[in-house]
């Protein structure tokens, strides 16, 4: 079996999925191949700018691999200037390298002029001429070298910047490899499968669709002996762990997948129904301390929509040995200053929180389960302590209008300085959930495979209000834009913990 993860999403870390499945298949005496497409495929992308004619461009081309390094250096993070130009250049190779075939790339993005990833037609356009993709001259000789051998391929899609890649690598594969049987899963497709009514319009080019954690159904696919998955390590040995854009391996690792809170109105995950499923504290332990020794990355990355406050625990007494990194929640246990100074000591760098509003009324009407003094002291005792925040605020939801929001900036002036970095949204409204049902909605994005829908909002406090509050208040207040200047561009909080 051949593993791809294909273009484009962030090329800071291993992908965590596929390298879960191979050692689930290798455990069960089942061999396979890893490629992880989208690093080798952005960095293949990289070398092709031809015919650059401004400065910016040339630039670009004759600092590429100057430009490389310096990612790759951790004291590039001292110098936020040096690290930011390096970005943009790198960034621009990928802009120059699609235009002559309309798609625009970047390092986090991918879009073709004529196609949505949110059209089933138009996903299957590009599998029917891969050749129009960026990418084909290096997938067009990369994947025969894979595939000598291989009976099944299994493409895993999270993301809506990878869909049309994905389809353009899988159409290569139906036209050249016929006999090859082709499944599908990953984060995007699981979200399709759980629509309400799902048909699947992929029928004619993917031989199977795989919704939620793959290795049950890969080991059924693939004829395994014993079908039910035992618990195994991550298996990185098969990915390029020097090549991605980091100052060393930034090591993913999931402790759980769905959500233990699971009350947030509004929420994917809830309107998806995905169950919560947790490796037990002692197990993730131990597997992190195993990976630490083997790997030794630079940081972990703990991929979990919500840390456990049990987990919390165990890290803080059992450090894993190397800095690590996460999202958490406002939880009871964060108000303890000696708790918070203990994670500290265990690696932790830095919490994603999901604050969303700085109004009482709205935590509540969204079912947050965060009260407004609770985070106060939160944020105050991570800075005492040495931990960064990356606080994420969600705009325009129903339970808000332009009063409760003018609430959030007020409370980010007074925490400004416990607060690293800032990530601001504007609400969508998933296209199943029960909310939206009780909603006057409207078509939000076109095209069969969206996940959301436009609404009326109740309150009058539309996308387009919401917008130019914050371009023209939110992000203008000085205690603000002092926190969003520390966002690293493009790579955000995948690169936020090498700046604290």
């Amino acid at each position: 079996m051949l593993l791809i993860f294909p273009p484009v999403a962030k090329p800071s870390e291993p992908p965590a999925g596929i390298a879960r499945l191979a050692a689930t298949l290798h455990d069960a005496g089942l061999p396979c191949r890893v490629l992880d497409g989208n690093c080798e495929g952005l960095l293949w992308l990289m070398e092709q700018p031809q015919g650059a004619d401004d400065n910016w461009s040339r630039r670009a081309v004759n600092s590429r691999e100057r430009h490389l390094a310096t990612l790759r250096e951790p004291r590039s993070y001292r110098s936020p200037d040096r690290y930011g130009r390096a970005v943009s250049d790198l960034n621009r190779l990928l802009a120059i390298a699609g235009q002559g075939v309309g798609a625009m790339v970047g390092l986090a993005d991918y879009q073709q002029q004529g196609l949505s990833p949110l059209r089933s037609a138009d996903l299957l356009r590009a599998a029917e001429h891969p050749e129009q993709n960026p990418f084909f001259p290096w997938f067009s000789k990369r994947l025969p070298q894979l595939l000598d051998g291989v009976r099944m391929v299994g493409f895993s899609l999270n993301y809506l910047s990878q869909a049309l890649c994905t389809f353009a690598m899988m159409g290569y594969v139906r036209q050249q490899f016929p006999g090859v049987t082709m499944a599908l899963g990953g984060g995007l497709v699981t979200s399709w499968m759980k629509r309400p009514g799902w048909h699947t319009p992929f029928g004619g080019l993917v031989d199977h669709l795989v919704a939620g954690p793959g290795e049950a159904a890969l080991l059924a696919l693939a004829g395994a002996h014993e079908q039910r998955p035992r618990h195994v390590l991550p298996a990185y040995g098969f990915l390029p762990l020097h090549d991605y854009l980091a100052p060393g391996l930034i090591l993913p690792y999931n402790a759980s997948s769905g959500c233990w809170w699971n009350n947030c109105s509004f929420c994917p995950e809830r309107a998806e129904g995905n169950p919560y499923r947790q490796l037990p504290v002692r197990q993730v332990l131990a597997d992190l301390r195993s990976l630490t020794a083997t790997e030794r990355p630079l940081l972990i990355h703990l991929l979990d929509n919500a840390i456990t406050p049990a987990l919390l625990q165990g890290l803080a007494d059992n450090p894993p040995g190397a800095p690590w990194y996460g999202f958490a929640r406002f939880g009871a246990e964060l108000e303890e200053p000696a708790f918070c100074v203990a994670l500290r000591a265990s690696g932790c760098v830095m919490l994603k929180l999901g604050l969303e509003s700085g109004d009482q009324g709205v935590l509540e009407r969204l079912q947050k389960g965060i009260e407004l003094g609770s985070a106060s002291r939160i944020l105050m005792n991570l800075k005492r302590a040495g931990i960064a925040v990356y606080l994420y605020l969600l705009f325009g939801t129903p339970a808000e209008t332009e009063t409760e929001a003018r609430r959030t900036l007020e409370f980010i002036v007074r925490h400004g300085e416990a607060i690293g970095f800032l990530n601001l949204a504007i609400f969508n409204m998933p296209i199943w959930g029960d909310e939206a049902a009780g909603m006057a909605t409207e078509p939000f994005y076109g095209g069969d495979l969206s996940l959301y829908t436009g609404f009326h909002h109740p309150r009058g406090w539309d996308r387009k209000q919401v917008r130019r509050f914050l371009d023209q208040e939110f992000k203008k207040e000085s205690a603000v834009a002092t926190i969003l200047r520390n966002d690293p561009p493009i790579f955000t909080s995948n690169h936020a913990p090498f700046f604290t």
